[in-house]
């Protein structure tokens, strides 16, 4: 704190025998902690709150607004949300009770999803995709587009077309629905896991992990321990708020799951009433189920 700084908070101060600050002061001197507090750039070491002379309550609160703000007392650290424990607990019970289903290795996981960010002919398209991925990741499959929205020319596809195409190629080192089968159903074994794959990512690890869980939510559905243990372990990372009234890009409102105020990272929508998973803001989850060839669609 430079000389200026201190002679303002001296001014601040009570006269000595003076039992408390005026009401008027006291916010004068809370803005001016919480401003000290709180600076990114300089951050004020703990102990120079300590040495201001000011009652006791005073700045207690004073401190106690700072820690509710940061969480950790460490500005800028992500900070744990109760709220969003607790519903990310709940959402993982109701996961965890779905009935697994019996897969074998000849079949393909069905998806079909909707967003609004597909580039195609230098634009950003609102689309359909449905996929048809070997479920060991073995024999080809298949990805078919469709954009919802074509221009009065038609769509951005080869020949004016709205739908396209696109083989998947057999790759059983892909991320398959046999590989998230075997990922730990334990969540502190597969909070772990996650962790340690994303060390160095980033902007921050914590977004890192929050990312890696967000890929394998739409196909985790169709493995309920795997699913459920992706949520217990979303809520060992701190930076996870609730959306009171979110949106899925298919429009369908419910109740949200977000990190703080990243832009890089999709909002969780759920289902208010059954906690079931419906997607992203950024992509809906329609449908998805396992078929027995490419371009059947599930019965139910």
């Amino acid at each position: 704190m430079n000389p200026a700084e201190r002679e303002e908070l001296a001014r601040l101060l009570p006269s000595p025998g003076e039992p408390v600050l005026p009401s008027d002061r006291q916010s004068l001197l809370k803005d001016r902690l919480m401003r000290e507090f709180t600076q990114k750039s300089a951050p004020v070491p703990r102990r120079r709150v300590v040495k201001i002379a000011v009652p006791l309550v005073t700045a207690a609160a004073v401190v106690a607004v700072a820690l509710a703000a940061t969480g950790s007392g460490e500005p800028g650290k992500p900070v744990t949300d109760q709220e969003a424990v607790a519903l990310l607990n709940r959402i993982a019970t109701v996961a965890d009770a779905k009935q697994t289903v019996p897969v074998r290795d000849d079949q393909y996981v069905y998806t079909r999803v909707q967003g609004t960010d597909w580039w195609e002919a230098g634009k950003e398209w609102k689309y359909r995709r449905t996929d048809w991925q070997a479920v060991d990741g073995r024999r080809e499959g298949l990805a078919t587009i469709t954009v919802l929205d074509p221009s009065p020319g038609g769509g951005p596809f080869r020949g004016g077309k709205s739908t396209h195409d696109m083989v998947m190629s057999a790759d059983p080192n892909n991320a398959t629905y046999r590989k998230l089968e075997a990922l730990p159903a334990d969540p502190e074994k597969l909070y772990q896991k996650i962790w340690a794959d994303t060390e160095g990512q980033g902007p921050t690890h914590e977004e890192a992990a929050m990312e890696m869980i967000d890929s394998m939510l739409d196909r985790s559905v169709l493995v309920p321990d795997v699913s459920a243990a992706l949520y217990r372990a979303a809520a060992k990372i701190p930076g996870v708020t609730v959306v009171e009234d979110a949106q899925d890009a298919a429009g369908r409102h419910g109740i949200g799951l977000t990190f703080q105020d990243s832009d890089d990272l999709d909002t969780w929508v759920f289902d208010k009433t059954s906690l079931d998973y419906l997607g992203t803001d950024e992509t809906a989850l329609l449908g998805i189920g396992v078929v027995d060839k490419v371009g059947e669609h599930p019965s139910s």
